[in-house]
Order: C-alpha cells, then structure tokens, then sequence
C-alpha cells in the first residue's frame, strides 16, 4: 500500500496577484491544513505563484504575514501531527536563471519550488522573448521549437545554480525541456523533480527517460483548492506505469 506523507504543492487565496482573492486559489491556510490533517498527512507545504506573476502570484508584503500566520498555526496542528511549510512556487523570468524570489523573501519560506508560467513579468524584453513569446509559438510551429528547448533547459541550470531550489514544478509543462539534462543537473543540487497530479508532466514518457538517472521525484497535486490536497492518484498512476521505482519517490511510504 502506498502512503502519501506531504503535499509539497498547494496553493491559497494568496495566490491572486491584483485581483480579489479567491479567483485564482479557494483556500485559507488554516482551510489548507485542515485538509491535510483530515488526509492524513504529516506535512503541507503552503507554495503560492510568485510575485512576479500579475495575475495571481502573491504579493510580497504578504510573506511576512504568511509566515506568522504559519508558525500561529503549527502551534496548533503540530501536536496533531501535522507541520505546516511556508513556501513559494516562484516563476523563471529570466533566461540567466532568474526568478522572481529575492534574499529578502527567502529567508520566511521553508522550501522554494521553481517552474515556468505565462503571465509572470519578465527580467527584460530580450527574456520575454525567449521566454513567452518564443515557446507559445513552438508549440505550433517546428521552426524555433529546439531553440526553445535549449534556452529552457539552460534557464532552468542557471536558476539551479543560482538559487537553493528544492523542487522544480511540473518540469516540461508549458515551456519543453531536455529533461534528462536538467534532472542530472538538479541531482547535483538534491533538487526534486515533481510529478505533477495536474500537469501532464512530468509524464510517463519522460519519467521512462529518467528511469537511469540519479534523481529523486515528489508526486505533489497543485491543489487550488483544499478538497484537493492530498489527491495525487494520477501523479502515482504515471509513475507505476512507467515502472519507476517508488523508493525514488521523497514523499511516500510503502507498507
């Protein structure tokens, strides 16, 4: 039997960049953790978009807030058996590696996720280029498709060096990827890759394609809402399908 013991990857009502909250993500934190509680599970990670997105990333102000609310509530749910992580899902803006989390952020959260969404604000007009105009138009047209795939992959390395990531979210979703290149690489920093319960990657055949490379995954649900915390079946579907072996998996038990 499989046991899911975190959920690394979920998101609240501060994920709303300049809208009301509540359009992008349903959830309080404290409505979060009771879902998790209720699952079973010994850890949720709180990991909303990063502030460089305008339409629902989390305002910086918001961090501090976050964190004590945090630590308020694992004065309560800890005893229950259950620990409540502060992070970020931040987003790639820049083709040098750079995203949208800084010093000053960093030292709130517990644990940084890091993956590739439309809509963030780019470092410079020559990185939106390559990194939101070039990879929708791959998509449909073979012209620029490698060119994409090289300048992600290289973003991704780059960001890996740059930052203490600790797992890349949904990796070759929305922007293509040489993944077996950046799985190597996030080895080298004990960078998780996540199996995505809601993007269609990492997908079985990707993960066919790490089967022989030193690194470690995480199934996670990207819940936007709390009814979904925990909900991970597709992410472990795929992995069993591709015969990956679950101990590769940092976030399960096997009984």
């Amino acid at each position: 039997m499989i046991k899911v013991i975190g959920d690394y990857h979920t998101h609240t009502i501060y994920s709303s960049g300049f809208r009301k909250k509540g359009k992008h993500a349903k959830g309080t934190i404290r409505e979060n953790a009771e879902a998790a509680l209720k699952k079973g599970l010994r850890e949720v990670a709180i990991c909303d978009h990063g502030p460089g997105h305008y339409l629902y990333g989390v305002r910086k102000e918001n961090i501090p807030k976050m964190r004590e609310e945090i630590d308020r509530l694992n004065e309560e749910f800890m005893p229950k058996g259950l620990k409540i992580l502060l992070g970020v899902e931040a987003n790639l803006v820049g083709l040098d590696g750079t995203i949208d989390v800084d010093e000053k952020l960093l030292k709130y959260i517990d644990i940084l996720l890091m993956g590739y969404h439309y809509g963030a604000t780019p470092k410079t007009l020559s990185d939106g280029f390559g990194l939101y105009v070039l990879n929708p138009i791959s998509k449909f047209f073979y012209l620029g498709r490698e060119k994409a795939k090289e300048l992600n992959t290289r973003a991704y390395i780059k960001a890996l060096n740059k930052y203490p990531i600790n797992l890349i979210s949904h990796p070759g979703s929305k922007a293509r990827v040489d993944i077996v290149e950046l799985a190597k690489e996030a080895n080298k920093h004990n960078t998780y890759l996540e199996i995505s319960a809601k993007h269609s990657q990492l997908s079985v055949e990707s993960l066919k394609l790490l089967l022989d490379v030193d690194v470690y995954f995480m199934v996670n649900s990207d819940a936007h809402e709390p009814e979904d915390i925990g909900n991970v079946d597709e992410a472990l579907r795929r992995a069993l399908e591709a015969n990956l072996p679950l101990n590769r998996i940092v976030n399960i038990e096997i009984n």
